[in-house]
């Protein structure tokens, strides 16, 4: 009994613990597909010269916030675009970022 006492709990907790992980790499792809997706539309829509946008997207049941900022990279005629896609899994918010250089002019 005693044995059991000790085992049970650690076993729920890494069961617990890979269920997060699978949860969270799901969502991550679905996160990464969705900032691409964002990051491409920008850039061929010419919305990329701006200097933010945000927005969010329904997966399922789920909603995806994304955010795109658009800053000075340090080269002349390049800017720097990233995506950030913040998502829920099991009550804790996790972000997937995606960064891509484009031309200013």
């Amino acid at each position: 009994m005693l044995f059991m006492a000790i085992v049970i709990p650690v076993a729920v907790a890494g069961l617990r613990l890979a269920s997060l992980a699978g949860e969270v790499g799901a969502r991550k792809a679905v996160a990464a597909r969705i900032a691409e997706r964002v990051l491409n539309e920008a850039m061929v829509t010419g919305q990329a010269q701006k200097s933010a946008q945000s927005g969010t997207v329904r997966e399922g049941v789920l909603d995806f916030r994304w955010t795109l900022t658009i800053e000075s990279s340090g080269l002349d005629t390049l800017r720097l675009a990233t995506v950030q896609v913040a998502f829920p899994a099991q009550g804790r918010d996790y972000d997937v970022s995606l960064s891509t250089l484009v031309n200013s002019q």
